[in-house]
């Protein structure tokens, strides 16, 4: 027997309508990069969006082409999360932290037909668009510069739309965003995002017992909308009609402070090393900032300290503990205290608030050892595995054999862990050798491959070092050819053709051989061991 319910789609414009007809009077604020406020409300915002699906349309736009942004954290940023997937495309958001190469590669492989993109970051865009065959490219004036020769202005391309726009006929299966991996592996691969997805994303992580999102909120995301979605929290606030406060490019703690103070804010959401400065500030001088007393942070990209956890708690805020990851949508598990919670001691309560939560509804988990599937006993290791409605089951357009999917259909985190009687789920270590800086992957293999391409090194091994603001950071152990003489300096300055900044090394240290395995592999634990003391400052 078949249900008596409406087969109704679960697709972005339905977020999009409901928020403007139901919302209309809450504000959304944006920093822009002079410091200045820009503010308006989910009505114009609503307008606005339309404007942007429509005018996309008239300028060509087909069903799936993909629309690429390289933009800060703020209005036009959010019209695009919706004004793209809304008229039928597939918003491809750029990391602007990654290296011009990078850029070209992903935006290439995504076939980017349009890009819309900052005044501001233009010199980043400047790096790379020769190498990519953009359509048209649309400037958002948020500095106020002139609009360079063959771009077009974004607000020009909204004068476009007539206001007679129609929503057309959307697939809930169909892809409506796209993100790519860091490529710690390989190449970066992207995941396509449903709608339907992203619809179910959005809905359990405003559940009480997730992020708990409300129209009474008021959220500032730090997490940058060009990485994973921004952990859901455009669709989300904009869903539950929550205010919503935009950093642009001003994430140092004393203007995320600013912001959290003059507009009051209930939730925000980064990674830890965003947090460190705020609360060494809010510790250092309690009396400066009059913060919302029922401001929450929500933590994620990487693990969150105890002691960050337990120095919020102190001053009267409430920490939630995150995972996911880009093949998630990204969220996974949320650090909710369950009400066992209550009959713990102290330590427990803190050691269970560091662990990284249990699954969201519709999140299923498995963690598998050497052994086979390992118990939720809290110290059985093994590799976590996932399944759920938001979850990839692919890559797009992979280039190389992927490896990443069990034969029964679960996706292979990587990621080693174990997980208690109460369904917490705790990392425990990475199947990848990989460093995570500042809630960004770094391949210590990609650097290392680059290491020994300098013609006067030998061979050479990179391993992550505990540090204070960034949690992890890159230590190379270099073997020189001999007679060589090479310095820190010079390994750092023939790295910066190749990456990132915020990929290079901090510390280099010069040894005579690198221990390895029976196998011939890089004995990289042994090399942690001996170097388990150093401090990358």
């Amino acid at each position: 027997m078949r249900g008596t319910i409406m087969d109704y789609p679960l697709t972005l414009p339905t977020i999009l309508e409901h928020a403007g007809r139901l919302h209309g009077a809450q504000e959304i604020v944006s920093r822009r990069p002079d410091k200045s406020l820009h503010r308006y409300t989910y009505k114009e915002f609503y307008h606005r969006a339309k404007q942007l699906s429509e005018a996309l349309l008239k300028a060509g736009l087909q069903p799936g082409d993909r629309v690429g942004t390289l933009c800060w954290n703020h209005f036009a940023h959010l019209e695009a999360y919706f004004g793209v997937p809304c008229a039928g495309g597939v918003l491809h958001t750029l990391n602007l932290r990654l290296h011009q190469d990078e850029l070209a590669y992903i935006a290439g492989h995504a076939g980017d037909r349009f890009l819309i993109v900052d005044d501001d970051l233009l010199h980043i865009l400047d790096g790379f668009k020769d190498k990519v065959n953009f359509e048209r490219i649309f400037v958002v004036r948020y500095n106020g510069d002139v609009v360079p020769a063959g771009m077009e202005d974004y607000e020009d391309l909204l004068t476009t739309a007539t206001g007679n726009f129609e929503y057309p006929e959307i697939d809930e299966y169909t892809a409506c965003g796209m993100c790519y991996t860091s490529g710690t592996t390989g190449k970066p691969k992207g995941v396509a995002y449903s709608h339907r997805g992203v619809v179910l994303h959005t809905l359990a992580v405003a559940a009480p017992d997730a992020f708990g999102l409300s129209m009474r909120d008021c959220i500032l995301p730090i997490v940058p909308m060009f990485h994973a979605n921004a952990w859901g929290m455009p669709t989300t606030s904009t869903m539950a009609g929550s205010k919503i406060v935009f950093t642009g490019p001003h994430t140092d703690h004393e203007s995320v402070l600013e912001l959290l103070e003059g507009e009051q804010v209930t939730m925000t959401s980064g990674v830890p090393t965003v947090w460190l400065p705020v609360v060494d500030s809010l510790k250092r001088e309690p009396s400066r900032w009059k913060l919302n007393p029922k401001l929450k942070f929500m933590i994620g990209g990487s693990a969150a300290p105890e002691a960050m956890i337990r120095d919020l708690d102190a001053i009267g805020h409430q920490v939630i503990h995150a995972w996911g990851m880009t093949e998630m949508t990204p969220v996974g598990t949320t650090g909710i205290p369950k009400p066992s919670f209550d009959n713990m001691t102290e330590d427990e309560q803190f050691a269970t608030l560091a662990k990284q939560g249990i699954p969201l509804p519709f999140v299923d988990i498995r963690v598998i050892s050497d052994d086979g599937l390992a118990p939720w006993d809290g110290e059985t290791m093994g590799e976590l595995q996932v399944r759920g409605p938001w979850i990839a089951d692919a890559y797009y357009n992979p280039e190389e054999p992927i490896y990443s999917w069990t034969d029964d259909g679960w996706f292979r985190t990587g990621d080693v862990v174990t997980v208690d009687s109460e369904g917490y789920v705790k990392i425990t270590d990475r199947t990848k050798d990989l460093i995570k800086s500042g809630g960004e992957w770094i391949s210590s293999v990609d650097v290392e491959n680059a290491l020994m391409g300098h013609p006067h090194i030998k061979e050479a091994a990179v391993i992550a070092m505990p540090h204070e603001r960034w949690v992890e950071r890159p230590l190379a152990c270099v073997v020189a050819e001999d007679g060589a003489k090479l310095t820190a300096d010079d390994i750092r300055d023939f790295l910066s053709t190749k990456f990132a900044k915020w990929w290079l090394p901090d510390a280099v240290e010069f040894i005579n051989e690198i221990p390895r395995t029976s196998t011939g592999k890089f004995q990289k634990r042994e090399l942690r061991e001996r170097f388990k003391n150093y401090r990358v400052v």
